[in-house]
């Protein structure tokens, strides 16, 4: 059979298999030996409306206990007897739980959770710790330690050793907490009882030892609870279901990561090397799993650094997201940001680690974000590629948060409570849907993107999985799985790589010890291979209840052998071994290699250095919810933030700057002293209660007297209203001396306003001005007003009308002379336009967009900035975007659409977001949302389920979809466009680039090699919270050749570690030193140095 496998491999094309072969195979009990099956068996006391975590599965441990470097493998049930299962080679196994201690099979009337293998005693063999839950006895509740007796027997001794715990427990690692050489344990608790929102900040800091985690110390075979002393949280609040070990900022200490259900944030418990941990979760992490479950700690980008990911609820599918997403309510979650939560969304979260002790959640452009009711996240190398996978478990066995069921059990109380009938809660579980749907497993793609493969690779059988863990079940090089499943036999995946794909090799690494820490737990090993590098950790605690061998497993693709392998032990050693040959099990022990001095800290030079604010003004949230005035937005408008302008006011020779925002940061300019510091000029401040926020602001000399003058744009979303005199610009003609005087406008207020840019357009000899509408408050997304103001001298400016009047959601616009006529040109972007070319003729500005651009650049497009990036001597755009980091994605074939109408007439205007979920496109909005905004439509859709699968078409007939106006979206990507002469041709940026929304773009040689490079700066926060924080930017600095290309620059090297929405920045001389400002929606302005 092999060798017929081995002929197939040569039918292979790149990495795709033959259409007959699958990767995974799912052997059968059968062919294996491993009978097993988590059966959960309900009552009408014992139901998942009586116990929440009833259908959160077993776990599984895999371990050579007898030493005959085979992976044994033990499974857990809830409710029926756990197993263990020993290796035989060839993957077949035997039941040897009886003869191997009858104990092993865990207590009949306890409900058993996860497990772990570890050498807790030092002797060299795997021991079993199994942890325990539900509602029951304390006494059926205390935790089981096996001991290997090293002859195939297992004693339980948990009492013994300390370990005998009687908390909600979860799971269990063992690791080196203290770097004293022998295993500490880790043990995660949850809660059982529910805690409602509004108690949230009454249990915060309360100690609850039964819910909360704990940490115990090895103190010479006997384990003392240290939990208080180290600083891990015992919080009630806690409910933790994913729990890994990882050094995370890699400084020698094992780190904790713990996973927390419902609304308690994760824990990230950094080592502090001295006994103690801090929990800096906040500090690195910009938001998290809301209902987290599993979690994977592993290095998937191969630039030797370990990321996070944690996993949620959120389907793939467009209906079971419209029949089980919970209802939003943006309150709700700000109020439990108030009381000091972390924000969380749910989706499963994948964390990009930034070097620097900040992540990038990018979960949603690596395509990982929603895989349902998800249990376990494994990174393994499936496909010895040299880059890590990833799997996925999932399942529950009733659809819990059904909203129609939810709906029904509201209605089966009062029924019963009217009827004075007690309630039957089997009557209820069995009106919950089952639904049973496949597991996912993603190839890496090797460019932060991840593929589904579930069919393609054979992981596509319908179940119902919690606990996973894989191994080289059969010693033939590549990484096999094993899944428990709930009420199904455990599925056991044969992986048939190296059969399909024998030129990919391989290299196993196990470290042995001498000390109590015999396996090397919290080791690092870096395998080089044609310089390339992979990093692992020598860990056990992985995905879900669950634990791995300590065996770690590299894919070397087509390297026969490795250039060179470093491990750091645990003591901190660091030894290194060169020329190894692949395909082999490599066993190390310390002092086998090469001795090498340990790393030390390198001062290493950044472009930009962060430096102490030389002005210091603290911009403050807007603190409203435009929601709640527009329901189905998908943004808020109301926050403008901080506005910066640039000019020398009083023709010093300074650089000064003006600084404003809303009503409550009133716009100064700050002049500069010599010194370079700053003062604000006295008396200049011209916001008041009665004006809009201030959304930009233009320093110049507008009217050619030498004199630097000022206009102010008003905008923002709020309460105003269109024509309001508080959305009013001002014009304020300066003095030369810092003074300034207000000038006549035309009425420029039947919009909110997001820029204004100054050109000489009609070729007077003074400055004419272009005036950008964003929005109309009230009345999103009809379009608004943009002006041309020309100025006519003395007489002051007049309104020009123009072919860009109502040309979109304005968001930015430049001028510049696109072809080369001496006439400045007019580019114009904005929010689902594209970005767009007005070439100013002798008649005036013609809209040439069709002419320059090819189809298919519509998009949530925030700023542009014009420059030469490519040497060619001509002007190319380089324009900020929405980003690929989340739900929606578009294309010409499958774009993001907005129809907008007053379709139940009653005056408001009603907005429709559709976007494609697989392959068809949905309305963004749920069934509550549309009962909201159109009253009517509850009786067309009478349930969630009629609601799940409408598509626009469905909601709305063809005469009312015929009174609708649409915007379209296709290109989501922030992109530079090179100028050609006769048109632009588009160039998308790096991956890294398309993390976020970009707001701000600057354009300079920022590193000092006389090529043009890219800062892209952005995020945005005051989203819906479908779409959640679009914020995993901490300012991108891109390097550019001079040839048009641009290669990220991480964060390490790029010295940026921007927090917050970046609205706009200024680059500033002072002195001999260049500065970039940068203002943002909330906090104080920041101060880079470069």
């Amino acid at each position: 059979m092999k060798y017929l496998l081995a002929i197939c491999s040569f039918l292979l094309l790149g990495t795709g298999l033959h259409s007959q072969s699958k990767r995974m195979m799912l052997r059968t009990a059968t062919e294996t030996g491993i009978r097993f099956s988590n059966d959960i068996n309900e009552t009408e006391n014992l139901n998942v409306l009586a116990y929440e975590y009833l259908y959160n599965g077993g776990g599984v441990a895999i371990g050579d206990i007898n030493g005959d470097n085979l992976p044994d493998i033990y499974l857990t049930a809830n409710m029926r007897p756990n197993k263990l299962f020993l290796n035989l080679g060839g993957m077949k196994f035997k039941d040897i739980t009886a003869e191997a201690g009858p104990g092993l099979a865990g207590r009949a009337d306890g409900w058993k959770t996860g497990a772990a293998m570890a050498d807790v005693n030092g002797d060299g063999w795997l021991d079993i710790y199994l942890c325990y839950s539900g509602k029951v006895d304390a006494a059926k509740r205390r935790n089981q330690l096996f001991i290997n007796n090293g002859n195939g027997t297992f004693t339980e001794k948990a009492a013994a050793y300390g370990l005998d715990d009687k908390s909600y427990s979860t799971q269990a690692a063992f690791f080196d907490a203290d770097n004293d050489g022998d295993l500490d344990m880790f043990l995660l608790n949850h809660n059982v009882k529910k805690i409602d929102n509004l108690e949230l900040a009454r249990y915060k800091y309360d100690v609850d030892s039964l819910a909360g985690n704990k940490l115990y110390r090895n103190d010479g075979g006997h384990f003392t609870d240290i939990t208080a002393e180290a600083g891990i949280r015992q919080s009630p609040l806690s409910f933790g279901l994913g729990l890994a070990i990882c050094d995370i900022n890699q400084d020698g200490w094992p780190d904790i990561y713990v996973s927390n259900d419902y609304n308690e944030q994760d824990y990230c418990y950094l080592n502090q090397g001295n006994g103690t941990f801090k929990d800096v979760a906040k500090e690195c992490f910009r938001y998290q799993s809301q209902f987290s479950m599993g979690v994977d700690i592993a290095d998937f980008n191969n630039d030797a650094r370990p990321d996070v990911i944690t996993l949620d609820m959120l389907p793939e599918d467009n209906r079971r997201q419209k029949l089980l997403q919970l209802q939003e309510n943006y309150e709700s979650f700000q109020l439990m940001v108030d009381q000091g939560l972390h924000r969380q969304y749910m989706r499963n979260m994948l964390h990009l680690n930034n070097g620097n002790g900040t992540f990038s959640e990018i979960g949603q452009l690596a395509g990982v974000a929603r895989t349902d009711w998800s249990w376990a996240p494994l990174f393994a190398d499936f496909n010895n590629d040299g880059y890590k996978d990833l799997f996925v478990s999932n399942g529950y066995l009733r659809d819990y948060t059904n909203k129609d069921f939810l709906r029904y059990w509201g209605d089966y109380k009062v029924k019963k409570a009217i009827d004075r009938e007690p309630v039957q809660l089997m009557d209820l579980v069995k009106a919950m849907p089952v639904t049973r749907y496949a597991n996912y497993v993603f190839e890496n793609g090797q460019d932060l993107h991840f593929l589904n493969r579930q069919a393609e690779w054979g992981i596509d059988q319908p179940s119902l999985s919690n606990g996973a863990a894989f191994a080289d079940l059969d010693n033939d090089g590549d990484l096999d799985l094993v899944v428990n499943n709930i009420n199904q036999e455990a599925f056991v995946y044969e992986n048939q790589t190296r059969q399909l794909q024998p030129e990919r090799h391989f290299l196993q690494v196990q470290l042995k010890q001498t000390n109590k820490n015999t396996r090397a737990i919290g080791a690092r090993v870096y395998v080089y291979t044609g310089g390339e590098v992979q990093y692992q950790e020598v860990v056990a605690c992985r995905g879900y209840l669950s634990s791995l061998p300590a065996v770690l497993h590299f894919g070397l693709g087509a390297s026969s052998q490795t250039d060179s392998v470093v491990v750091y032990w645990p003591a901190g050693k660091k030894e290194r071994y060169t020329g190894l040959p692949a395909d082999q099990l490599l066993t190390l022990t310390p002092q086998q290699g090469d001795i090498e001095s340990s790393d030390k800290a390198v001062s290493q030079s950044v472009v930009f250095e962060e430096i102490k604010p030389l002005i210091d003004v603290d911009q403050h949230a807007a603190g409203i919810n435009d929601f709640k005035r527009q329901l189905l937005m998908q943004f808020m408008y109301s926050s403008v933030g901080t506005v910066l302008a640039a000019g020398d006011v009083d023709a010093d020779g300074l650089t000064d700057l003006l600084v404003g925002g809303d009503a409550a940061t009133p716009a100064r300019i700050y002049r500069q002293e010599p010194g370079g510091t700053f003062k604000p000029i006295p008396g200049a401040a011209w916001q008041t209660g009665d004006t809009a926020t201030l959304a930009a602001a233009l320093l110049t000399d507008l009217n050619a007297d030498g004199k630097i003058d000022l206009y102010l744009a008003y905008g923002g979303y709020g309460l105003w209203e269109a024509g309001t005199t508080a959305l009013q610009d001002q014009l304020w003609l300066g003095d030369g001396k810092g003074g300034f005087v207000r000038a006549e406008l035309p009425a420029v207020n039947a919009s909110a306003k997001s820029c204004v840019r100054a050109a000489d357009v009609d070729g007077d000899g003074d400055m004419d001005l272009f005036i950008g509408g964003r929005i109309i408050p009230g009345r999103y997304p009809e379009t608004p007003f943009s002006y041309l103001l020309i100025n006519n001298g003395n007489k002051g400016f007049s309104i020009q009308p123009g072919p860009f009047e109502k040309t979109g959601m304005v968001t930015d616009a430049r001028f510049t002379d696109v072809n080369k006529d001496g006439r400045p040109d007019l580019l114009i972007c904005g929010e689902m336009m594209p970005v767009k070319i007005f070439i100013n003729t002798t008649a005036g500005f013609v809209d040439q967009t069709s002419r320059y651009f090819e189809e298919g650049n519509s998009g949530f497009w925030n700023t542009i900035e014009v420059a030469d990036v490519d040497g060619d001597g001509q002007p190319d755009i380089v324009a900020g975007n929405l980003g690929l980091n989340t739900p929606l994605h578009a294309s010409i074939e499958q774009p993001v659409e907005l129809y907008y109408a007053d379709f139940d007439e009653n005056g408001s205007v009603d907005p429709f977001l559709t976007f494609y979920v697989q392959g068809v496109s949905y309305p963004f909005v749920s069934r509550d949302e549309l009962n909201d905004q159109i009253y009517s439509m509850r009786k067309r859709f009478v349930s969630y389920r009629d609601y799940s699968t409408a598509q626009l078409k469905d909601i709305f007939t063809p005469a009312e979809l015929a009174t609708a106006q649409k915007y379209t979206a296709t290109e989501l990507r922030t992109v530079v466009f090179l100028n050609k002469g006769d048109r632009f041709v588009k160039q998308a940026l790096p991956v890294e680039a398309q993390f976020s929304v970009v707001n701000r773009i600057l354009v300079q040689d920022a590193d000092g090699d006389g090529k043009t490079d890219l800062l892209l700066l952005g995020n945005r926060s005051d989203n819906r919270l479908k779409l959640g924080s679009i914020d995993a930017s901490y300012g991108c600095l891109l390097k550019g050749d001079g040839k048009g290309r641009f290669k990220y620059v991480s964060p390490v090297e790029s010295g940026l570690q921007i927090r917050g929405d970046v609205k706009t920045a200024v680059p500033l001389s002072v002195g001999a030193k260049r500065l970039l400002v940068i203002g943002r929606a909330e906090g104080a302005l920041l101060f880079f140095k470069y």
